[in-house]
């Protein structure tokens, strides 16, 4: 089910404003990708990038390759939506369908997806999810509640379990605990460990030490200044990174002389 993901000479633009540049990257199947940097370097950009999500936005385009199962997901003939069926996306503040139960936010992707479903099929489905999110327990007993009286971490558990129920190849994560108190980012990077042994993740977070406890590598992004684009400096297995980096600007960045 996990994918690898190679990217190539990627320019991310809006409009003719070159956002993020040059960026070469590879993302193993199975792994945890975290990508770091100070704002305004074009790590949720880039993490955007990776599903078409950045494309939402008028006038957003894109130079280079992202490759995933030996497909351009830029290719003339693929479909946005399809790459997003495939690569889902959690984003920084938990956002479930207010007006939906439980049930029904879980199921909301698939229902998007014109998949008629038996009853049987949809409560198996919404049960796989909710667990593969930690959350079945929490909530087995009320399903047909708004997702919305959930607490914040659970919330965002839900997020990932819509996510998941459509069955990706990859997850992205922009900053998933930002809005969360120290026990739900405990959870959510509890449950982060779990899913990688079924999904390729990516997340963007500011947290060095989130970074250092959940990824298998880590990117580090930087600019130069207003109006420049972000760039990767570099990227390598998190232990190295944050112990030994490669250039002066992660060794500030990672020890806090910088950002």
């Amino acid at each position: 089910m996990a994918k690898r993901i190679d990217v190539s000479d990627l320019d991310i633009y809006y409009d003719d404003f070159l956002a993020v540049e040059k960026v070469t990257m590879t993302i193993e199947p199975r792994t945890v990708t975290a990508l770091i940097g100070p704002s305004g370097c074009g790590k949720s950009t880039f993490l955007r990038s990776l599903n078409r999500m950045h494309e939402v936005i008028p006038r957003a385009h894109v130079s280079g390759k992202v490759i995933m199962d030996g497909q351009d997901i830029y290719g003339h003939d693929v479909d946005p939506v399809d790459v997003r069926r495939s690569i889902g996306m959690v984003f920084q503040r938990p956002n479930p369908f207010p007006t939906m139960s439980i049930r029904e936010n879980v199921l909301a992707g698939s229902r998007l997806n014109n998949r008629r479903m038996k009853r049987s099929d949809a409560e198996d489905l919404t049960e796989r999810a909710l667990r593969g999110a930690n959350l079945w327990e929490e909530v087995k007993d009320r399903l047909d509640r708004p997702g919305s009286g959930l607490s914040g971490g659970q919330q965002q558990r839900l997020c990932i379990a819509r996510a998941i129920a459509v069955r990706p190849s990859v997850l992205l994560m922009d900053e998933p605990c930002s809005a969360l108190d120290p026990v739900s980012t405990l959870a959510i990077e509890d449950l982060i460990a779990e899913l990688k042994q079924d999904y390729t993740i990516v997340i963007v977070t500011h947290n060095m030490q989130q970074a250092s406890r959940v990824s298998d590598e880590t990117g580090f992004f930087t600019i130069a200044g207003t109006g420049k684009p972000g760039r990767l400096v570099e990227m390598s297995d998190t232990a190295t990174m944050f112990s030994n980096p490669s250039q002066k600007a992660t060794e500030d960045y990672v020890s806090g002389r910088f950002g």
